[in-house]
């Protein structure tokens, strides 16, 4: 064999040796930093949504659909490829722009925001809010709507917030939303829970008022079930705010015998009825005081400090 031959032989075995170990190198580095930018973020590549109409050339419709499958893919492939999703607002945003009151979009917006891949946070159920409110004020009479924002701000929303009032405000105020879209003529039975979560929310008089409203709505032989249902709950509610007008009333009345004539009895100052200062209680101008009632009915339930 010619040692020309085999130097030629050799050298080529080494550039394939060479390129085999620059691969098992490089490889893993390389795939790293592929990860780590698939990782990063996703483009988002369409115009503001201010362009977006003329960006369309006038095809709005299609691309809502466009736009619409597109989110609905992209949330499905990271939640499959475990990536975080923070795009949600983007496509809504530009969905909403080119048609307001596109209702698959208000649907299910709840859902993507606050079980978007991998975790939802307040900052979303707070934008998942806001955009459900633009829902009820785009499609005023659409029941389902007002029952997907009363139901999320009511259940799913209040467990990623942490402060405890503002817990209880928003279920009010997903009660009342519910309330709102049973009077449109949403399922009655949920009339039931939105009366309940407001009287827990110690809005008695309002859930009383819903009631009302609903059983009057419920007058029809295919809802009696639901009708009597409302019907037992509404006199629950009114006879424990009639009790509870009475505790107040007695809870007054024995403040004011404390502080004004406690060494007579209780009876005899019932007897008297309730005292006044004849200087601010003359006059006509005195007729509309509360600090001026002359009989106990007339006397505000409000307790003193």
């Amino acid at each position: 064999m010619r040692p020309g031959v085999d130097a030629r032989a050799l050298g080529w075995a080494l550039l394939f040796v060479g390129c085999v170990v620059g691969v098992g190198v490089l490889q893993p580095r390389l795939a790293q930093k592929a990860h780590d930018l698939k990782e990063s973020g996703d483009v988002y590549a369409l115009p503001p949504p201010a362009q977006l109409h003329a960006a369309t050339l006038g095809w709005d419709a299609a691309a809502v659909d466009l736009l619409w499958s597109k989110l609905l893919v992209e949330y499905g492939t990271h939640w499959s490829e475990h990536r975080e999703f923070l795009e949600t607002p983007r496509y809504a945003d530009a969905i909403l722009e080119l048609e307001p009151t596109y209702a698959p979009l208000y649907k299910i917006l709840g859902t993507l925001l606050a079980y978007r891949p991998l975790q939802g946070t307040e900052s979303d159920v707070r934008a998942a809010r806001a955009f459900l409110e633009r829902g009820t004020r785009e499609r005023p009479d659409d029941r389902d709507l007002w029952m997907e924002y009363g139901s999320f701000i009511a259940f799913i929303a209040p467990s990623f917030l942490h402060d405890d009032e503002e817990i209880s405000r928003w279920r009010k105020d997903g009660a009342e939303a519910i309330g709102h879209a049973v009077e449109l003529g949403a399922d009655p039975d949920r009339a039931l829970a939105a009366a309940n979560m407001l009287s827990r929310a110690g809005a008695s008089q309002a859930a009383i008022r819903y009631l009302e409203r609903a059983y009057a709505f419920t007058e029809h032989p295919s809802m009696t079930a639901v009708h009597e249902a409302i019907g037992r709950r509404l006199a629950q509610l009114q006879a424990s705010g009639l009790a509870e007008a009475a505790d107040a009333a007695a809870r007054v009345i024995g403040q004011r015998w404390e502080q004004e004539l406690p060494f007579v009895s209780r009876d005899r100052y019932l007897l008297l009825g309730p005292s006044i200062d004849p200087l601010r209680c003359t006059g006509v101008t005195s007729v509309d005081d509360p600090a001026c009632a002359r009989d106990w009915d007339s006397v505000p339930r409000v307790e003193t400090p």
